[in-house]
């Protein structure tokens, strides 16, 4: 299924692009690390290892995902596309399911927000199977981005669940969003790891799930 025609039918009007909690009506925004923590060792094991543990809460070795990479430059910038299959190429298993990888240029997903119109948004989507991925070292380059450790991966990506209807999108080593196109899908998560959402949102997600 084309990411487009699956976020129209079940997340109509998302815009896949952070923050993603605060555009849509079922979320659950998460917590990844400790502010307070000063030792970057000990801070980051606690990020990747809530960051993981989220992960597979959600995701069964079975379900079908998309993998979603939003990649943004000028226009007359074309070496991502080249390059494209370097997002992906470390974190899946088998060569023939990165033939899968699909690619489009759409207008620059931020020119609404950020009132540019000289950039565009290179769109990677790859549908696989959760067992497909090395998704460990994957979520690991993610939170890695702003934190100066390799690999990291600097660009948006989201794990669209196709099998749950949920999506899944670390931002950086400050935390998480999944969403859900129905809220039950996401509740075990939101009783399970209560003490793991971000206070500043607690007030807002409580009244969804309560």
């Amino acid at each position: 299924m084309q990411i487009d025609e699956y976020l129209d039918s079940n997340f109509s009007n998302l815009k896949l692009r952070p923050p993603l909690f605060y555009n849509w009506k079922f979320g659950i925004r998460f917590e990844l690390r400790d502010p307070n923590e000063e030792d970057t060792k000990i801070y980051m094991e606690r990020v990747y290892f809530r960051a993981i543990t989220l992960f597979q809460e959600l995701h069964s070795t079975n379900d079908e995902i998309i993998i979603v990479a939003n990649v943004h430059h000028a226009g007359e910038e074309n070496i991502f596309r080249r390059r494209k299959v370097k997002i992906f190429q470390h974190y899946i298993k088998a060569k023939d399911v990165l033939r899968k990888l699909q690619h489009q240029v759409i207008p620059y997903i931020f020119e609404d927000v950020y009132d540019i119109n000289d950039f565009e948004t290179h769109r990677y989507a790859l549908n696989c199977k959760v067992s497909d991925v090395k998704y460990i070292h994957l979520i690991r380059a993610i939170c890695n981005q702003d934190m100066g450790i390799k690999p990291k991966i600097i660009h948006d990506v989201f794990f669209v669940n196709l099998s749950k209807n949920t999506i899944f999108h670390i931002y950086d080593d400050r935390g998480c969003d999944v969403l859900a196109s129905s809220k039950e899908s996401i509740r075990f998560l939101y009783e399970r790891y209560n003490d793991w959402i971000l206070d500043y949102d607690k007030e807002a997600i409580d009244m969804v799930f309560q």
